[in-house]
């Protein structure tokens, strides 16, 4: 019925405001406190939006910024990995695969089952679609770092080698000439800390 389709989208939609908790090792560009991941996928959707014209061709925004919105919804369960930090990969995806499970399940099956493949499609970073999504989520932490004076950076210890590893190539893979640009603009924080 419409009533039972509507009380489990309410359920899942009420299930999601748990994402405000979960805390990321990027703090908010003053500083003043870590971000959590609500707000951060807020505003990977809002670069993507913004950044729209660094897409390669057939990328669809409207997916992407569906897939940004939903791509960190699982770490209510799993919580957040921070890129710079040491990780069992295996077991943390089977964290997030559970958590997938579970969250996607609370809605009606058709909605789930269409989101959980958005989500999916996100992971795997090969769609033109979720490549750019990728690069986008990626730069945001870089971006804010920059804003922040590198609070992550330097607590993880982060020297500018290892970020264009593993934030330049995931960034430059769907927006090159984005990376290009952030690339200038945080070189001069790397040289200065000797990093």
């Amino acid at each position: 019925s419409m009533t039972a389709r509507t009380d489990a989208q309410l359920a899942f939609l009420a299930e999601a405001d748990a994402l405000k908790t979960v805390h990321r090792a990027t703090t908010l560009h003053d500083g003043s406190r870590s971000e959590n991941s609500a707000e951060h996928s807020w505003h990977v959707a809002l670069h993507a939006l913004i950044l729209a014209d660094h897409a390669g061709p057939g990328v669809s925004i409207d997916r992407v910024i569906r897939m940004l919105l939903l791509h960190d919804i699982v770490e209510i369960d799993a919580g957040d990995t921070p890129i710079h930090g040491q990780h069992d990969t295996a077991e943390q995806e089977a964290r997030e695969q559970a958590a997938a499970d579970r969250l996607f399940g609370l809605l009606p099956a058709d909605q789930g089952a269409e989101l959980r493949a958005l989500w999916e499609e996100f992971e795997a970073s090969e769609s033109p679609d979720a490549v750019f999504a990728k690069s986008i989520d990626r730069v945001q932490p870089a971006l804010s770092n920059l804003h922040s004076g590198g609070h992550s950076w330097r607590e993880y210890n982060v020297t500018l080698a290892q970020l264009d590893q593993r934030v330049g190539t995931k960034v430059a893979r769907g927006a090159p000439a984005l990376w290009t640009r952030v690339h200038e603009m945080i070189a001069p924080w790397f040289a200065a800390h000797g990093k």
